[in-house]
């Protein structure tokens, strides 16, 4: 058995989650937030069997996009600010980051 740890950004997720669904597996959806961006993303925790794993990351692979954004970089605090201004730059945001763990046990109640 496997954990699929699925950390995708809030725009795919709702369409990842339908699929998910409509594939008849059962997934718990997280909250969470990006380091870079500092932006929203939803953790995807699903538990399937070792030959379900590729269903999964082809679902991934379908549903999740990565795309270019603009974002306006963080200034240095304590600095002076005529010294630095700061620009939008376009950055490629999106897309899936996926860990495929081993499990030595699972239980449901």
């Amino acid at each position: 058995m496997k954990l699929i740890v699925a950390v995708v950004q809030d725009k795919d997720a709702p369409r990842f989650l339908g699929e998910l669904v409509r594939k008849g597996f059962k997934a718990t959806k997280l909250s969470s937030t990006g380091g870079f961006l500092r932006e929203g993303n939803t953790t995807v925790l699903v538990g399937v069997e070792d030959d379900q794993v590729e269903s999964i990351l082809d679902l991934v692979r379908k549903n999740c996009r990565s795309r270019e954004q603009l974002v306006t970089p963080l200034t240095a605090s304590g600095g002076a600010v005529d010294a630095c201004i700061p620009y939008p730059v376009e950055v490629v945001v999106g897309g899936a980051t996926v860990f495929v763990l081993g499990v030595e046990r699972c239980v449901r109640t």
